[in-house]
Protein backbone atom coordinates (compact mmCIF):
# COMPACT_ATOMS: atom_id res chain seq x y z
CA UNK A 1 0.00 0.00 0.00
CA UNK A 2 2.89 2.35 0.91
CA UNK A 3 4.11 1.94 -3.21
CA UNK A 4 0.20 2.27 -4.01
CA UNK A 5 -0.14 5.52 -2.12
CA UNK A 6 2.89 7.76 -3.47
CA UNK A 7 2.04 6.82 -6.97
CA UNK A 8 3.81 4.08 -7.96
CA UNK A 9 2.39 2.03 -11.05
CA UNK A 10 3.71 -1.71 -10.85
CA UNK A 11 2.56 -1.62 -13.94
CA UNK A 12 4.79 0.60 -14.82
CA UNK A 13 7.86 0.55 -12.98
CA UNK A 14 9.91 2.84 -14.94
CA UNK A 15 7.29 5.81 -15.09
CA UNK A 16 8.38 8.71 -13.45
CA UNK A 17 11.60 7.51 -12.40
CA UNK A 18 14.46 10.25 -11.59
CA UNK A 19 16.97 8.12 -10.17
CA UNK A 20 20.24 7.10 -11.85
CA UNK A 21 20.97 4.23 -9.45
CA UNK A 22 22.34 1.16 -11.36
CA UNK A 23 24.12 0.95 -14.87
CA UNK A 24 22.84 2.78 -18.04
CA UNK A 25 22.12 -0.04 -21.16
CA UNK A 26 25.20 -1.01 -22.30
CA UNK A 27 24.52 -0.53 -25.87
CA UNK A 28 24.35 3.50 -25.04
CA UNK A 29 28.19 3.71 -25.40
CA UNK A 30 28.95 1.74 -28.41
CA UNK A 31 30.83 3.48 -31.40
CA UNK A 32 27.68 4.12 -34.27
CA UNK A 33 29.98 1.16 -36.16
CA UNK A 34 29.76 -1.27 -33.22
CA UNK A 35 26.19 -0.32 -32.79
CA UNK A 36 25.59 -1.09 -36.60
CA UNK A 37 26.85 -4.19 -36.77
CA UNK A 38 26.47 -6.11 -33.01
CA UNK A 39 26.08 -9.75 -33.91
CA UNK A 40 26.66 -9.31 -37.08
CA UNK A 41 30.56 -9.85 -37.04
CA UNK A 42 31.67 -12.06 -39.73
CA UNK A 43 35.15 -12.50 -38.53
CA UNK A 44 38.48 -10.79 -36.76
CA UNK A 45 42.16 -11.03 -37.70
CA UNK A 46 45.53 -10.22 -35.43
CA UNK A 47 47.08 -7.05 -38.37
CA UNK A 48 50.03 -6.69 -36.12
CA UNK A 49 51.10 -6.55 -32.01
CA UNK A 50 48.17 -4.68 -30.77
CA UNK A 51 45.98 -4.52 -33.92
CA UNK A 52 43.03 -6.30 -34.63
CA UNK A 53 40.89 -5.54 -37.39
CA UNK A 54 36.68 -7.27 -36.99
CA UNK A 55 34.55 -7.61 -40.42
CA UNK A 56 31.24 -7.08 -40.37
CA UNK A 57 28.85 -9.51 -42.74
CA UNK A 58 27.84 -5.97 -44.64
CA UNK A 59 31.76 -5.35 -44.67
CA UNK A 60 32.01 -2.92 -42.40
CA UNK A 61 35.54 -3.02 -40.19
CA UNK A 62 36.56 -1.88 -37.23
CA UNK A 63 40.45 -1.52 -36.75
CA UNK A 64 41.22 -1.67 -32.80
CA UNK A 65 44.31 -0.69 -31.74
CA UNK A 66 45.33 -2.05 -28.10
CA UNK A 67 47.42 -0.37 -25.21
CA UNK A 68 48.26 -1.48 -21.83
CA UNK A 69 47.44 0.87 -19.20
CA UNK A 70 47.19 0.65 -15.04
CA UNK A 71 44.78 -0.77 -13.03
CA UNK A 72 45.28 2.77 -10.83
CA UNK A 73 45.26 5.67 -12.99
CA UNK A 74 45.89 9.35 -12.34
CA UNK A 75 43.86 11.61 -13.64
CA UNK A 76 45.74 13.26 -16.02
CA UNK A 77 46.31 10.06 -17.29
CA UNK A 78 43.21 9.75 -17.71
CA UNK A 79 42.48 13.30 -19.72
CA UNK A 80 44.67 12.40 -22.04
CA UNK A 81 43.62 8.60 -23.14
CA UNK A 82 39.98 11.09 -23.69
CA UNK A 83 41.86 13.59 -26.09
CA UNK A 84 43.32 11.24 -28.32
CA UNK A 85 39.94 9.08 -28.31
CA UNK A 86 38.16 12.86 -28.99
CA UNK A 87 40.91 12.94 -31.33
CA UNK A 88 40.66 9.70 -33.69
CA UNK A 89 37.62 8.06 -31.90
CA UNK A 90 35.11 10.29 -31.94
CA UNK A 91 35.27 10.45 -27.99
CA UNK A 92 34.98 6.50 -27.69
CA UNK A 93 36.93 3.89 -25.74
CA UNK A 94 36.42 0.73 -23.68
CA UNK A 95 38.53 -0.61 -21.21
CA UNK A 96 39.68 -4.36 -21.24
CA UNK A 97 39.08 -6.80 -17.94
CA UNK A 98 43.02 -7.10 -18.02
CA UNK A 99 43.39 -2.79 -17.95
CA UNK A 100 44.56 -2.62 -21.61
CA UNK A 101 42.41 0.34 -22.95
CA UNK A 102 41.29 0.01 -26.77
CA UNK A 103 40.75 2.94 -29.40
CA UNK A 104 38.43 1.47 -32.17
CA UNK A 105 38.47 3.87 -35.86
CA UNK A 106 36.82 2.46 -39.11
CA UNK A 107 39.56 2.75 -41.94
CA UNK A 108 42.83 1.93 -41.54
CA UNK A 109 44.70 5.37 -42.52
CA UNK A 110 43.68 6.67 -39.22
CA UNK A 111 44.08 3.18 -37.39
CA UNK A 112 48.10 3.97 -38.88
CA UNK A 113 47.95 7.54 -37.25
CA UNK A 114 46.34 6.45 -34.02
CA UNK A 115 49.12 3.32 -33.43
CA UNK A 116 52.46 5.57 -34.61
CA UNK A 117 50.97 8.97 -32.04
CA UNK A 118 50.28 6.03 -29.14
CA UNK A 119 54.34 4.70 -29.93
CA UNK A 120 55.48 8.15 -29.41
CA UNK A 121 54.09 9.60 -26.35
CA UNK A 122 56.53 8.76 -23.39
CA UNK A 123 57.38 9.88 -19.66
CA UNK A 124 59.69 11.84 -19.07
CA UNK A 125 61.90 9.02 -17.91
CA UNK A 126 61.56 7.20 -21.63
CA UNK A 127 59.15 4.42 -21.05
CA UNK A 128 56.31 4.12 -23.54
CA UNK A 129 52.64 5.75 -22.26
CA UNK A 130 50.62 3.98 -23.92
CA UNK A 131 52.57 0.90 -25.03
CA UNK A 132 50.94 -0.60 -28.23
CA UNK A 133 50.95 -5.10 -28.42
CA UNK A 134 48.84 -7.45 -25.71
CA UNK A 135 47.64 -9.56 -28.79
CA UNK A 136 47.96 -13.03 -30.04
CA UNK A 137 50.91 -14.72 -29.24
CA UNK A 138 51.94 -12.76 -26.70
CA UNK A 139 51.82 -11.36 -23.53
CA UNK A 140 48.70 -9.72 -22.23
CA UNK A 141 48.65 -7.34 -19.58
CA UNK A 142 48.47 -8.23 -16.10
CA UNK A 143 44.91 -8.55 -13.97
CA UNK A 144 45.70 -7.56 -10.81
CA UNK A 145 44.02 -6.64 -7.00
CA UNK A 146 44.45 -3.46 -5.24
CA UNK A 147 47.92 -4.54 -3.00
CA UNK A 148 49.20 -1.88 -0.35
CA UNK A 149 47.46 0.71 -1.82
CA UNK A 150 43.86 0.13 -1.01
CA UNK A 151 43.23 -3.26 0.93
CA UNK A 152 43.55 -3.84 3.98
CA UNK A 153 44.79 -7.91 3.86
CA UNK A 154 47.02 -7.83 1.38
CA UNK A 155 50.28 -10.20 2.00
CA UNK A 156 51.91 -8.20 -1.17
CA UNK A 157 51.45 -5.14 -2.84
CA UNK A 158 49.90 -5.43 -6.70
CA UNK A 159 50.75 -2.43 -8.62
CA UNK A 160 54.45 -2.65 -7.61
CA UNK A 161 55.24 -6.29 -8.74
CA UNK A 162 52.88 -6.12 -11.97
CA UNK A 163 54.88 -3.49 -12.74
CA UNK A 164 58.05 -5.18 -12.15
CA UNK A 165 57.34 -8.48 -13.89
CA UNK A 166 55.69 -6.51 -16.77
CA UNK A 167 58.86 -4.73 -17.15
CA UNK A 168 61.09 -7.87 -17.23
CA UNK A 169 58.83 -9.63 -20.10
CA UNK A 170 57.41 -6.44 -21.67
CA UNK A 171 59.47 -7.23 -24.67
CA UNK A 172 56.69 -9.93 -25.76
CA UNK A 173 54.17 -7.64 -24.50
CA UNK A 174 54.67 -5.78 -28.06
CA UNK A 175 55.90 -9.14 -30.01
CA UNK A 176 53.86 -12.24 -30.93
CA UNK A 177 56.47 -14.29 -31.01
CA UNK A 178 55.05 -16.64 -28.10
CA UNK A 179 53.60 -20.84 -28.82
CA UNK A 180 50.16 -19.34 -27.45
CA UNK A 181 48.76 -16.05 -25.56
CA UNK A 182 49.97 -16.13 -21.74
CA UNK A 183 47.39 -14.35 -19.30
CA UNK A 184 49.38 -13.86 -16.29
CA UNK A 185 47.54 -12.37 -13.06
CA UNK A 186 48.20 -11.47 -9.47
CA UNK A 187 46.18 -11.81 -6.04
CA UNK A 188 47.34 -9.77 -2.71
CA UNK A 189 46.17 -12.39 -0.54
CA UNK A 190 44.96 -15.66 -1.05
CA UNK A 191 40.86 -14.61 -1.33
CA UNK A 192 41.89 -13.79 -4.68
CA UNK A 193 40.00 -10.98 -5.74
CA UNK A 194 42.44 -11.70 -9.20
CA UNK A 195 41.71 -14.77 -11.60
CA UNK A 196 45.25 -16.18 -10.45
CA UNK A 197 43.14 -19.40 -10.18
CA UNK A 198 42.81 -19.56 -13.71
CA UNK A 199 45.55 -17.95 -15.61
CA UNK A 200 48.82 -18.92 -17.05
CA UNK A 201 50.81 -17.72 -14.53
CA UNK A 202 49.26 -16.57 -10.85
CA UNK A 203 51.15 -14.41 -8.41
CA UNK A 204 49.67 -14.86 -4.91
CA UNK A 205 50.41 -13.17 -1.48
CA UNK A 206 50.55 -15.18 1.07
CA UNK A 207 50.41 -14.68 5.06
CA UNK A 208 52.47 -17.71 6.63
CA UNK A 209 51.40 -16.93 10.55
CA UNK A 210 47.70 -16.92 12.16
CA UNK A 211 46.68 -13.20 13.25
CA UNK A 212 47.65 -11.61 16.14
CA UNK A 213 44.89 -10.93 18.53
CA UNK A 214 44.94 -7.25 20.05
CA UNK A 215 42.48 -8.48 23.29
CA UNK A 216 42.26 -4.94 24.51
CA UNK A 217 40.27 -3.84 20.78
CA UNK A 218 38.89 -6.92 19.74
CA UNK A 219 35.42 -6.61 21.28
CA UNK A 220 35.78 -2.98 20.68
CA UNK A 221 36.22 -2.70 16.70
CA UNK A 222 34.18 -5.37 15.83
CA UNK A 223 31.18 -7.77 16.76
CA UNK A 224 32.72 -11.00 17.80
CA UNK A 225 30.16 -13.35 16.09
CA UNK A 226 30.64 -11.68 13.16
CA UNK A 227 34.48 -12.58 13.12
CA UNK A 228 33.51 -16.04 13.99
CA UNK A 229 31.41 -16.06 10.97
CA UNK A 230 34.06 -15.31 8.73
CA UNK A 231 36.03 -17.75 8.98
CA UNK A 232 35.68 -20.26 6.32
CA UNK A 233 37.85 -23.62 8.11
CA UNK A 234 36.19 -22.69 11.62
CA UNK A 235 39.26 -21.57 12.95
CA UNK A 236 38.19 -19.05 14.78
CA UNK A 237 35.67 -19.04 18.32
CA UNK A 238 34.78 -16.65 20.72
CA UNK A 239 36.79 -16.78 24.42
CA UNK A 240 37.26 -14.78 27.54
CA UNK A 241 40.37 -13.66 28.48
CA UNK A 242 42.24 -11.85 30.96
CA UNK A 243 43.54 -8.43 30.47
CA UNK A 244 44.80 -5.68 32.37
CA UNK A 245 43.12 -7.14 35.28
CA UNK A 246 39.59 -7.79 34.14
CA UNK A 247 37.77 -10.73 32.11
CA UNK A 248 37.36 -9.09 28.59
CA UNK A 249 35.52 -10.70 25.27
CA UNK A 250 37.95 -11.73 23.19
CA UNK A 251 38.82 -14.31 20.32
CA UNK A 252 41.24 -17.39 19.92
CA UNK A 253 42.68 -19.30 17.02
CA UNK A 254 42.71 -22.45 16.70
CA UNK A 255 46.10 -22.59 15.00
CA UNK A 256 46.04 -26.28 13.06
CA UNK A 257 42.80 -25.20 10.76
CA UNK A 258 43.84 -21.40 10.16
CA UNK A 259 44.88 -21.19 6.88
CA UNK A 260 46.11 -17.28 6.82
CA UNK A 261 43.11 -15.85 4.48
CA UNK A 262 42.61 -12.52 6.65
CA UNK A 263 39.08 -13.14 6.37
CA UNK A 264 38.66 -12.37 10.18
CA UNK A 265 40.53 -9.08 9.87
CA UNK A 266 37.84 -7.76 7.70
CA UNK A 267 35.69 -8.35 10.52
CA UNK A 268 37.92 -7.60 12.80
CA UNK A 269 40.39 -5.20 12.86
CA UNK A 270 41.54 -6.39 16.71
CA UNK A 271 43.15 -9.56 14.29
CA UNK A 272 46.61 -8.23 13.17
CA UNK A 273 47.49 -10.55 10.33
CA UNK A 274 49.79 -8.55 7.92
CA UNK A 275 53.68 -9.32 9.19
CA UNK A 276 56.32 -8.06 6.90
CA UNK A 277 58.53 -11.14 7.96
CA UNK A 278 56.89 -13.68 6.73
CA UNK A 279 54.28 -12.38 4.25
CA UNK A 280 55.70 -13.40 0.88
CA UNK A 281 54.49 -14.30 -2.97
CA UNK A 282 53.92 -18.05 -3.88
CA UNK A 283 53.89 -18.59 -7.78
CA UNK A 284 51.11 -21.23 -9.37
CA UNK A 285 51.27 -22.10 -13.10
CA UNK A 286 48.67 -23.66 -15.72
CA UNK A 287 45.52 -22.08 -15.61
CA UNK A 288 43.03 -20.78 -18.77
CA UNK A 289 39.78 -20.40 -18.96
CA UNK A 290 39.48 -20.60 -22.61
CA UNK A 291 37.70 -23.47 -24.23
CA UNK A 292 39.91 -24.41 -26.80
CA UNK A 293 42.10 -27.27 -27.39
CA UNK A 294 41.21 -28.54 -23.79
CA UNK A 295 38.92 -28.09 -21.54
CA UNK A 296 39.22 -24.94 -18.63
CA UNK A 297 41.47 -25.36 -16.07
CA UNK A 298 43.25 -24.27 -12.70
CA UNK A 299 46.43 -22.97 -11.72
CA UNK A 300 48.43 -25.30 -9.45
CA UNK A 301 51.72 -23.99 -7.37
CA UNK A 302 54.83 -24.54 -8.00
CA UNK A 303 57.17 -22.14 -5.81
CA UNK A 304 55.12 -22.07 -2.25
CA UNK A 305 56.95 -18.81 -1.20
CA UNK A 306 59.29 -15.98 -2.48
CA UNK A 307 60.05 -13.04 -0.48
CA UNK A 308 58.83 -9.51 -0.60
CA UNK A 309 61.55 -7.87 -1.53
CA UNK A 310 60.45 -4.13 -2.88
CA UNK A 311 60.61 -2.24 -4.96
CA UNK A 312 61.56 -4.58 -7.91
CA UNK A 313 61.03 -7.89 -6.40
CA UNK A 314 63.50 -9.64 -8.18
CA UNK A 315 63.11 -13.32 -7.13
CA UNK A 316 59.41 -12.50 -8.40
CA UNK A 317 60.38 -11.49 -11.47
CA UNK A 318 62.92 -13.93 -11.95
CA UNK A 319 61.03 -16.74 -11.37
CA UNK A 320 58.28 -15.44 -14.00
CA UNK A 321 60.79 -15.23 -16.40
CA UNK A 322 62.46 -18.33 -15.69
CA UNK A 323 59.22 -20.05 -16.23
CA UNK A 324 58.08 -18.26 -19.20
CA UNK A 325 61.79 -18.60 -21.06
CA UNK A 326 61.49 -22.31 -20.20
CA UNK A 327 57.78 -22.74 -21.77
CA UNK A 328 59.06 -21.13 -24.80
CA UNK A 329 61.59 -23.51 -25.36
CA UNK A 330 59.64 -26.46 -25.09
CA UNK A 331 55.98 -25.99 -25.84
CA UNK A 332 54.59 -26.69 -29.24
CA UNK A 333 52.98 -24.18 -31.53
CA UNK A 334 49.27 -23.38 -29.90
CA UNK A 335 50.16 -25.09 -26.81
CA UNK A 336 49.26 -23.08 -23.50
CA UNK A 337 51.30 -23.53 -20.23
CA UNK A 338 49.53 -25.84 -18.73
CA UNK A 339 48.93 -27.55 -21.37
CA UNK A 340 52.95 -27.86 -22.12
CA UNK A 341 53.55 -28.90 -18.24
CA UNK A 342 50.32 -31.90 -18.70
CA UNK A 343 51.89 -33.25 -22.06
CA UNK A 344 55.46 -33.44 -21.03
CA UNK A 345 54.35 -34.69 -17.02
CA UNK A 346 54.86 -32.35 -13.56
CA UNK A 347 58.16 -34.58 -12.67
CA UNK A 348 59.15 -33.75 -16.16
CA UNK A 349 58.49 -29.93 -15.26
CA UNK A 350 60.13 -29.90 -12.10
CA UNK A 351 63.13 -31.44 -13.44
CA UNK A 352 63.79 -28.78 -16.19
CA UNK A 353 62.81 -25.83 -14.04
CA UNK A 354 65.24 -26.53 -11.31
CA UNK A 355 62.53 -26.15 -8.94
CA UNK A 356 62.82 -28.21 -5.82
CA UNK A 357 59.80 -30.15 -4.83
CA UNK A 358 58.83 -30.23 -1.58
CA UNK A 359 55.54 -31.17 0.85
CA UNK A 360 54.46 -27.94 0.20
CA UNK A 361 53.10 -28.92 -3.49
CA UNK A 362 51.38 -31.75 -2.21
CA UNK A 363 47.37 -31.48 -2.37
CA UNK A 364 45.52 -32.46 0.61
CA UNK A 365 42.71 -30.28 -0.11
CA UNK A 366 39.95 -32.55 0.78
CA UNK A 367 37.30 -31.36 -2.06
CA UNK A 368 40.41 -31.52 -4.58
CA UNK A 369 39.71 -29.89 -7.71
CA UNK A 370 40.06 -32.48 -9.73
CA UNK A 371 36.98 -33.40 -9.02
CA UNK A 372 35.07 -30.04 -10.19
CA UNK A 373 33.67 -29.61 -14.14
CA UNK A 374 35.56 -26.92 -15.93
CA UNK A 375 34.46 -27.94 -19.75
CA UNK A 376 31.73 -26.51 -21.61
CA UNK A 377 31.30 -30.34 -23.30
CA UNK A 378 28.87 -32.68 -21.27
CA UNK A 379 29.10 -36.16 -21.42
CA UNK A 380 26.75 -39.09 -20.92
Amino acid sequence: MAFISSGYNPAKPMEGRITDIGPHKYDEYFPPVIKKNFGKWLYHEILEPGVLMHVAEGGDKVYTVRVGGTRTMSITHIRELCDIADKYCGGYLRWTTRNNIEFMVEDEETMKALRDDLNSRKFDGGSFKFPVGGTGAGISNMVHTQGWVHCHTPATDASGPVKCVMDAIFDDFKDMRLPAPVRIALACCINMCGAVHCSDIGLVGIHRKPPMIDHEWADQLCEIPLAVAACPTAAVRPTKVEHNGQKVNSIAIKQDRCMYCGNCYTMSPGMHIMDAKNDGVAILIGGKVSNARTAPSFSRMVIPFLPNNPPRWPEVTEAVRHIVDLWIANARRGERLGEWVERIGWERFFSLSGIPFTDKHIDDYIFSRETFRTGAAFKY
